[in-house]
């Protein structure tokens, strides 16, 4: 395996959705993270029956939030944002110009290679700030990394070759029917910290 399998999925992945780029990261959640942070996004809604991770990130970002009621199946848009959590929908030409689409590769999902995620995207200056940023800031043209002298602020949210390599082999066959998961209403849970 080699580390041309991870861009050659992005694309394919690219063309797939119709979305000019791909990032592959290593979770869903990270990649609405990475999202939020380069949209500095302070305030937000979002539905109230989703999983666990997303208001912990809001926490984690420190942005406020509010819970709303809207159902949703396969995907949903944070309120006030170009931001859509599709962790559990993956069809032809989905993207939404303009948009920030983040997708879920994990058990469960449409494209279930077990972990991992992406940010769909039409946006250069994104692509390549939000690539930089999933792999601790490396310029992936400057190799062995030690030889890159200046770093952009980054995280560790680079996705596998393996991960890669799976996702190429599953995607002509993804199941292209939204997934649905009956989440609790988060209302009724507290987080301290």
């Amino acid at each position: 395996m080699t580390f041309e399998k991870i861009p050659e999925f992005e694309s394919a992945l690219a063309r797939f959705t119709g979305a000019p780029y791909a990032i592959m990261t290593d979770c869903c959640t990270h990649a609405v993270e990475l999202c939020l942070r380069y949209d500095r996004i302070t305030r937000v809604q979002f539905p109230s029956h989703t999983y666990l991770s997303i208001p912990m990130t809001m926490h984690k970002l420190d942005i406020s939030y509010d819970y709303t009621d809207k159902p949703w199946i396969g995907e949903y848009q944070f309120i006030g944002t170009r931001i859509w959590d599709s962790a559990r929908l993956l069809r032809e030409g989905m993207y939404r110009t303009g948009q920030l689409q983040c997708l879920s590769f994990g058990y469960g999902k449409p494209l279930e290679i077990g972990r991992g995620g992406a940010i769909l995207t039409d946006d250069v200056e994104v692509y390549n700030t939000l690539k930089y940023q999933s792999y601790d800031g490396r310029d992936l043209s400057i190799t062995p990394w030690e030889d890159q002298k200046i770093f952009k602020v980054g995280y560790h949210y680079k996705p596998t070759i393996e991960e890669a390599t799976k996702g190429l082999e599953l995607l002509p066959n993804v199941d292209q029917e939204p997934k649905y998961k009956e989440y609790p209403d988060l209302r009724n849970i507290t987080i301290i910290g």
